[in-house]
């Protein structure tokens, strides 16, 4: 497997992906897009306002990750591989393209992503109601911000 930038062409494949990890991870969310508009928005949107990374074995594309300025805006894994480390991958990578810190918004019942947050140093910033998202769907902020190195020199023990 390897990571690497995503393109143009990548867009079909990114599709794919979104598509069957939200169906599979989140029934609960009402479809508002055909898949041929998300496919238009992944292609005019995502692919050219963001920096995306896709993780592949040979062609195929398993996993894909979206970067705003300091906004992991947007990770999902082929269902058929999850718990593989494929989003770990994504994730250390954001971290380490973005080492000043990062924000994300996952969604209050999707408790997998929450736990999946937290195991990789991201912290609870507050919850929404829904009422700023396309869903309507209550909602968590997250932030990962680094450790910060103790400025205070360590002395020596007698």
């Amino acid at each position: 497997m390897v990571i690497e930038r995503a393109s143009r062409t990548d867009a079909a494949g990114i599709t794919s992906v979104h598509l069957l990890s939200r169906r599979h991870v989140l029934p609960y969310i009402p479809v508002e897009h055909s898949d041929e508009e998300t496919l238009r928005w992944i292609t005019d949107a995502v692919l050219e306002t963001q920096e995306v990374w896709v993780t592949r074995r040979d062609a195929k594309i398993l996993a894909f990750l979206a970067l705003s300025e300091d906004i992991l805006e947007q990770l999902y894994v082929d269902p058929a591989h999850l718990g593989q480390g494929l989003g770990s991958g994504l994730v250390r990578l954001a971290q380490a393209r973005r080492p000043q810190g990062l924000q994300l918004y996952t969604f209050m019942r999707n408790t997998r992503a929450r736990a999946f947050c937290e195991h990789h140093g991201f912290s609870l910033v507050r919850t929404g109601d829904g009422s700023d998202n396309e869903e309507n769907e209550p909602d968590a902020l997250y932030r990962w911000a680094p450790e910060k190195p103790d400025p205070s020199p360590q002395s020596p023990a007698n």
